[in-house]
């Protein structure tokens, strides 16, 4: 299947470098190209894209807005995130906002290149430990209007009232999805097949509205479910 893509960045250099270097895949197809994020919607409606590579930074709409607008839409296509942060704050949001993972702007080409096909295969580019450096930095500072120092945070009650929807199955694959296993590791550590566990993962992104794995990943660390130091001796 030929991957369609369109590529959203406001410099002109960079729009070109990154066109002929994803075009130059022969399952990759540059259908759009744009140079601020109000120039998505257009773009989508017009060429109907499997994977959108937005700049984060850009004058007019920036692309954190502009994937929260697109995520919120029906059928929307995968979104990913380019920055030149790997601890960009604006990329939480990014994510929190529905994006599919992250690549940093001076990523090795083929890389990027595979991060739009696993993206377009369902898959979130994202490591576990960059996924737990990026939920490590945004705990370290309170949510708007949060207290410094609370005994239980509004955001951490909040993530546990939704993951107290979740059936106790589900519970247990959304942490481990948290600890940023894969499906064939969860199967593994849960005695389930990975069909079994695929479909687990479907109903928890319907029940909690969710959009893709690393959104789950981020609720369950806002519940307080996952012990950070521990987990990065596993990584």
């Amino acid at each position: 299947m030929t991957i369609r893509l369109i590529v959203v960045d406001d410099d002109p250099l960079v729009r070109a470098g990154l066109s002929f270097m994803l075009g130059g895949a022969e399952d990759i197809e540059i259908v759009g190209e744009g140079a601020d994020g109000a120039d998505v919607p257009g773009l989508v409606d017009r060429h109907a894209p499997e994977v959108v590579l937005m700049d984060i930074r850009m004058p007019k709409v920036d692309g954190l807005t502009a994937t929260e607008r697109l995520r919120a839409r029906s059928g929307a296509p995968e979104v990913v995130v380019l920055t030149t942060f790997h601890a960009d704050e604006q990329v939480l949001r990014a994510l929190r906002a529905g994006a599919a993972g992250f690549v940093l702007k001076d990523t090795p080409p083929a890389e990027i290149v595979a991060a739009v096909r696993r993206v377009a295969a369902g898959d979130p580019v994202l490591s576990p430990a960059v996924t737990r450096q990026l939920m490590s930095h945004v705990a370290e500072q309170p949510a708007p209007g949060e207290p410094t120092t609370p005994q239980e945070p509004p955001r951490r009650a909040a993530a546990g009232a939704r993951l107290a929807q979740l059936a106790d199955r589900e519970r247990e694959v959304a942490l481990a999805v948290g600890q940023g296993r894969s499906n064939a590791e969860i199967a593994a550590a849960l005695y389930m097949g990975v069909p079994t566990v695929k479909t687990h993962v479907s109903r928890i992104l319907a029940k909690l509205g969710l959009n893709n794995r690393v959104q789950i990943a981020l609720l369950v660390h806002d519940a307080g479910l996952l012990d950070l130091p521990d987990q990065e001796g596993d990584a």
